[in-house]
This record gives structure tokens, sequence and C-alpha cells, in this order.
């Protein structure tokens, strides 16, 4: 029996220490992106976390970004319990499409709505990307059948085709902190995406104005603003489900 018990936590702590050994920064680092971003930023980073009062690495994230204000927020907490506290907000430079969500391939239309991050590319084509989950189960109700499109990123550089870009150096340090999120466990990083920043005057009415004659999109922004504004109040982040009809219910 004491034989078996020794194997048996021989074993474990060799199965410890082989997860230690491929932790999902080791396996970043392989990347000379990654690598090289992680040389030059995280100390940086660590030190603009401690001016912060928060801890270091991230736990859980979440991401915002808004559209017509070019805006990406990096929001962090240390677990469920506490508020989310804005670490920094980069800014977006450049959109293609117009305000309004994806409804099918090659509109050129950033998306609207609720995902999460489901891709880490550290050998981008625009230096270091994350991928989305469009089309999520709303956009798959919505959309074209056949064509909603798909592969919508976060990332570096400054050209997009639907997408999210930050240039490269705001890029690594978002890479950097969400590679650490998904180490600690948080596997769906939340990252809502916006038409507008609501509690922006210029750009409540942009969105007015667009939404005027145009009922649907008009729904679809004021179920889209209930989060935010839930969010504003309490620093948490509601429910959110989709109903059969594809349609977001915020509980």
């Amino acid at each position: 029996m004491r034989k078996n018990c020794f194997l048996l936590s021989a074993l474990v702590i060799t199965v410890i220490s082989l997860s230690a050994q491929n932790s999902f920064i080791d396996y970043q680092k392989k990347f000379p992106r990654v690598m090289n971003a992680l040389k030059t930023k995280e100390d940086t980073l660590k030190k603009q976390f401690a001016k912060e009062n928060l801890q270091w690495p991230p736990k859980q994230l979440y991401i915002r970004s808004f559209k017509y204000d070019s805006q990406l927020e990096v929001w962090v907490r240390s677990n469920n319990k506490e508020n989310y506290k804005l670490f920094k907000t980069y800014k977006v430079c450049a959109l293609s499409g117009n305000l309004g969500p994806k409804r099918i391939q090659g509109d050129y239309q950033v998306p609207e709505g609720f995902y999460y991050i489901n891709n880490y590319n550290p050998k981008s084509e625009y230096h270091l990307s994350l991928g989305i989950n469009y089309p999520n189960a709303s956009d798959l109700l919505l959309s074209d059948s056949a064509r909603p499109g798909s592969e919508i990123y976060i990332h570096g550089k400054c050209t997009t085709v639907g997408c999210i870009p930050i240039m490269d150096t705001p890029m690594e340090e978002l890479y950097i902190l969400t590679s650490y999120a998904k180490q600690n466990g948080e596997d769906f990083i939340p990252v809502h995406i916006f038409p507008i920043k609501y509690n922006v005057v210029k750009s409540s009415e942009k969105l007015n104005l667009i939404t005027k004659d145009d009922r649907e999109y008009k729904l679809f922004t004021e179920k889209l603003k209930e989060v935010f504004d839930y969010f504003e109040q309490h620093k948490q982040l509601p429910i959110i489900s989709i109903n059969n009809q594809g349609d977001y219910v915020i509980m």
C-alpha cells in the first residue's frame, strides 16, 4: 500500500510539474513576437498595475469597444466578488463599415454585440491578434444563414476589414494581459462591442440620427445599452442570454 501511495504521489507531482512546464504563457513564449513583447512590456505593465492597486498578473479581464468613439477599454478584477476597475483605454486606429451589426460576409462591418476571445494568434499578419467568437448564437439567427462571415480579430497595425485594430504596441500589451488571464483560468474573456459610448452626448446624438428611421436597429442598440448601463452602475456584468429570435435578453 505504501508503495502504491508513493507511486501515486510521484505521478501527481509529475503531472503538476508537467503542467507548470507547459503553461499557456510558456507556450506563447515559443513565438518570437510574444517573447519580445514580454521582455519589453511586462515590467512596465507590472508597474502600471501596482500604481492602480491591481493584482499582477491579471486574473479576470473584461474588454469593451466603442465603434464611433474609436476606443477599446480593458477592465480588471481579481475574483468574481470584486468590481471591475478600468486599467487602460486604447485608441482604435481604423474603422471599416458603419454603425450597425455585421450581418453578411463581405459587408465590411465590425460586429456589435457580446462575444468572448476564442483564439490567440502569435503569428498574425497583423503582428499579434485575438479572435472573437463571431458569429455568436444571436448572429447565426439574425445574419445571412449561408454567409454570416467569420474571423473577426482585435489586432495590431492600423488597417482593417471588419476587425478592431489598435496598433502594435497596444496589441502587445493586450496580448500579454489576456494570455495571463487565460493562464489564470479565464477561458472566456468577455468582449463587448458597442456602436457608441452611450454616456457621450455627441455619440448619442449620432446614434439617434442613424436609428431615427430604423426601428429594428434602434431596438437592437437599446438592448446593448441595457448592458452598458448595468455595467456603468454596478461595475459587474449582467447575465446575458439569447432567445429563439436571436434577441439578447438581459437578466
